[in-house]
C-alpha cells in the first residue's frame, strides 16, 4: 500500500532520517512510535508530501509518488491541533476539501452528512462553530473532514495528545473501531507507548532517525530487538550482576526482565532462579499492585494481580523468582 524504500531526509547538514524502510499494508493500522525529534514526524512528513527527501522513493499502491504534489498524493491528514477554521460551522469544515474538488452542492451535502453519522455527528453539530464544540467531537470533525474526499490512506499525527486522560481512553477506542469500520490504510503517530500496543496492527519504533524494530504489539513488547526497544516500551528491570550471574547469563550483555514476568511466593519451578527479598514500597493501581522489592542488592519491579487477598505489606519478606528464558538480553553498546 505505502513503501517507503532507502529514505534519506537532511535539513542543511543534519541528516533527520537514515535509510528508513517501511512497508504499511492495505487496512493496516501501522503506528510510528518514538520520543519527541526521533524522526517520526518527518517520515509522515515525507509521506504526505511536505518534505521531499534526498534519495530513496515513496510508492503508494505501486505508484512513485515521491515528488508528487501534496494535494495529488490522496492522502487524509489529521493533525495534532485538528487544524480547523473555528469561526466556520463544523459543515463547512467537513465540506471544505469537497469545495475544493469542485463538486456540486448536492452532491457535498449527501458526503458530508454521510460522513457526520458515520462519526456520530448530529445534524445539529453540523450547524455549530467548531469552537462550540468539545475535544472529542472536534477530533471527530477533523476524522470526517480526513476521510469525506475518499483518501486512499489517512495519516494522523498524535490527534489524543490534547485531551485528558480519561477522554483519551474513550476515544482511543472509538478510533479503532472506526478505522475496522471504514477499512482505511492508516499511519498514525504516538510517542505514547500504551496507545501504540493498544491501537496497532504493527508498530515502527523509531530512535535518532533510525527505524529500531519493527512488529506487531506483541513482538516489540515480548520481543524487543533492541535495547532501546525494551526500555523504550513499557516498565522493565535492569538486572543486576548478581542475578545475571545466578542466572547463568553472559556477564558481558546487559539483562532485562518485564515486571509481570518476576514471581513472587510460588513454588519453585524448572530453571527458575529464585532469592528472598523485602517490599521496599508499593504502588497501589486497583487492578494491580506494583511493588519494589530488593533483592541480591538490587530493586526488582513487580506487577502482581490484585485479588484483595494476598497483599504484601512494607517490610515484608517475598521471594522473587525468574524464569532465565523471560530474561530479554542486548550487547552492551
Amino acid at each position: 500500500m505505502i513503501q517507503l524504500s532507502d529514505i534519506v531526509v537532511k535539513f542543511g547538514d543534519f541528516e533527520a532520517l537514515h535509510n528508513i524502510n517501511v512497508h504499511v499494508k492495505e487496512g493496516e493500522f501501522f503506528t510510528f512510535l518514538g520520543p519527541s525529534g526521533c524522526g517520526k514526524t518527518t517520515t509522515l512528513r515525507t509521506i504526505t508530501g511536505f518534505i521531499e527527501p534526498v534519495s530513496g522513493t515513496v510508492k503508494m499502491q505501486g505508484s512513485d509518488i515521491t515528488h508528487v504534489p501534496i494535494e495529488k498524493r490522496n492522502i487524509g491528514i489529521v493533525f495534532q491541533s485538528y487544524a480547523l477554521f473555528p469561526t466556520m460551522t463544523v459543515y463547512d469544515n467537513i465540506a471544505f476539501g469537497l469545495k475544493i474538488q469542485k463538486l456540486k452542492k448536492p452532491e457535498i451535502d449527501t458526503k458530508v452528512r454521510d460522513i457526520a453519522r458515520k462519526v456520530d455527528l448530529t445534524d445539529e453539530q453540523l450547524q455549530k462553530a467548531v469552537s462550540q464544540l468539545s475535544g472529542g467531537q472536534q477530533q471527530r470533525v477533523a476524522i470526517a473532514r480526513a476521510l469525506v474526499t475518499g483518501p486512499a490512506i489517512i495519516c494522523m499525527d498524535e490527534p489524543l495528545s490534547n485531551l485528558d486522560a480519561k477522554l483519551r481512553v474513550q476515544l482511543r477506542n472509538e478510533l479503532k473501531k472506526m478505522q475496522k469500520y471504514f477499512c482505511i490504510t492508516t499511519i498514525y503517530l504516538t510517542h505514547d507507548q500504551e496507545e501504540a500496543l493498544t491501537l496497532s496492527d504493527r508498530i515502527a519504533v523509531f530512535n535518532k532517525g533510525y527505524i529500531e524494530q519493527i512488529g506487531t504489539p506483541n513482538e516489540v513488547y515480548n520481543h524487543s530487538r533492541t535495547e532501546f526497544v525494551a526500555n523504550f516500551i513499557g516498565d522493565i528491570n535492569p538486572l543486576g550482576e548478581g542475578v545475571a550471574k545466578r542466572l547463568g547469563l553472559d556477564g558481558k550483555q546487559h539483562h532485562f526482565i518485564r515486571l509481570e514476568r518476576v514471581r513472587v511466593n510460588r513454588e519453585k519451578e524448572t530453571d527458575e532462579y529464585q532469592a528472598q527479598g523485602i517490599i521496599e514500597s508499593r504502588e497501589y493501581y486497583g487492578l494491580y499492585i506494583k511493588y519494589y522489592i530488593r533483592a541480591e542488592g538490587q530493586v526488582i519491579k513487580v506487577i502482581e494481580k490484585n485479588d484483595g487477598i494476598n497483599i504484601y505489606e512494607v517490610g515484608d519478606t517475598v521471594t522473587v523468582g525468574i524464569h532465565p528464558q523471560d530474561v530479554m538480553s542486548y550487547d552492551a553498546q
